[in-house]
């Protein structure tokens, strides 16, 4: 490893980051600019557009358009509505019930769509005038929203986790959303824990209490939903099908439902087509070149380097992975969940598995600290 290469691919990374360019360029320019230094001009160029292509040729990476249809028609079809409905049903009579709401049907919804931001603005859109109005602070309301969507990355079907497990040599993907329930329901129930706290400080209003026969039909309107997470993580964990194939029948099951729920017809479906599209395309634009960075620093020789260095800090376990923690959470400040996770789990992989811990535990443990760091600004 040359320290000329090093400098090259960090410094432009970060220079071109504070210039303000979308972090997908910044990717795909600095790992450029580092092989223009390392091989010949076209010999660059070629290389990079070869492992950018290469990046993308993955049959694991289907699943993430079919999840994203899968969330855009949920977020379109009244799923959410009959969510929030649930969840107001098991929590809303506690004191601070419509957080409890927000953070309950953010877990259900991004656990379904396996999306923060469709967790986001499908359970925000709705529940942030709601709370807003029944006397809740609005920074608390958003910080609420905010906070929760997030859990949907950990609890599956989670589109990051399979970009984890392309990123970490093919981890088993039905092993990593098994993984993800336990953390995931811990951080909402936590979450709910310093809303209530916060909640009873300042004398927020209850949701209300609904009456039996409402509540069982709230219930009833609620299963189809609550439904598609038997059959996709069902059918994967029985080996009836794999990650991607599950995505497929995600997509289905929800349009389906969304029909019959008549919040949509056929008329709707170019359009959510076409934002399935534009997301599609920004997540894989960010795979293919985080894709070519991974390739320029195993090239340079980067994650051997670093994983030397934070073993010579300390032979002990936890103050390695302490530091790992803290590394990831700074990151996550400042980039993107899905090219933080490609760019740096071939750097901290090595490491933690020498320390002899699970890929799989590790991925969960990145994907929390990056789901924190998503929160902050900006």
């Amino acid at each position: 490893m040359e320290l000329t290469e090093v400098l090259v691919l960090v410094g432009s990374f970060v220079v071109l980051l504070v210039l303000g360019v979308p972090i997908a360029y910044s990717i795909g320019i600095a790992s450029i600019l580092t092989m223009l230094v390392s091989i010949m001009p076209v010999a660059a160029f070629t290389t990079i557009a070869q492992r950018m292509a290469t990046g993308l040729d993955s049959f694991a990476l289907l699943a993430i358009p079919f999840f994203i249809l899968a969330g855009q028609l949920m977020n379109r079809g009244g799923i959410a509505t009959r969510l929030i409905d649930f969840a107001k049903v098991l929590v809303g009579p506690l004191p601070g019930g419509l957080a409890f709401v927000n953070i309950i049907a953010c877990m259900l919804f991004g656990a379904i769509s396996g999306s923060a931001v469709a967790a986001a603005s499908a359970i925000g859109g709705f529940m942030h005038p709601r709370m807003v109005k029944e006397g809740y602070d609005e920074s608390f309301s958003a910080a609420v929203n905010i906070t929760s969507s997030t859990t949907g990355l950990i609890i599956p079907p989670s589109n990051v986790l399979i970009v984890y497990s392309l990123a970490a040599g093919g981890a088993s993907i039905g092993a990593l959303f098994l993984a993800g329930y336990v953390p995931g329901i811990l951080v909402g129930l936590m979450l709910m824990a310093v809303s209530g706290t916060f909640a009873f400080r300042n004398k927020y209003p209850t949701g209300g209490t609904t009456p039996i026969g409402e509540a069982l039909k709230k219930t009833l309107n609620a299963l189809p939903s609550l439904f598609l997470l038997v059959v996709v993580i069902g059918g994967i964990v029985a080996g009836i099908f794999t990650a991607t194939e599950a995505s497929a029948v995600a997509v289905l099951y929800t349009l389906v439902l969304a029909l019959l729920y008549g919040e949509i017809n056929a008329r709707d479906l170019p359009d959510i087509l076409l934002e399935t599209v534009a997301t599609t395309a920004i997540v894989m634009i960010l795979i293919a070149v985080s894709t070519g960075m991974s390739w320029v620093m195993s090239y340079e020789n980067i994650p051997q380097a670093v994983s030397a260095a934070l073993l010579n800090i300390s032979e002990n376990k936890i103050i390695v992975l302490l530091l790992i923690n803290l590394i990831l959470l700074f990151v996550g400040i400042f980039m993107d969940m899905t090219p933080a996770v490609l760019i740096f789990t071939p750097i901290f992989l090595p490491v933690v598995t020498e320390l002899g811990m699970d890929p799989i535990h590790f991925g969960i443990i990145m994907v929390l600290n990056l789901s924190i760091g998503l929160c902050t600004p900006p």
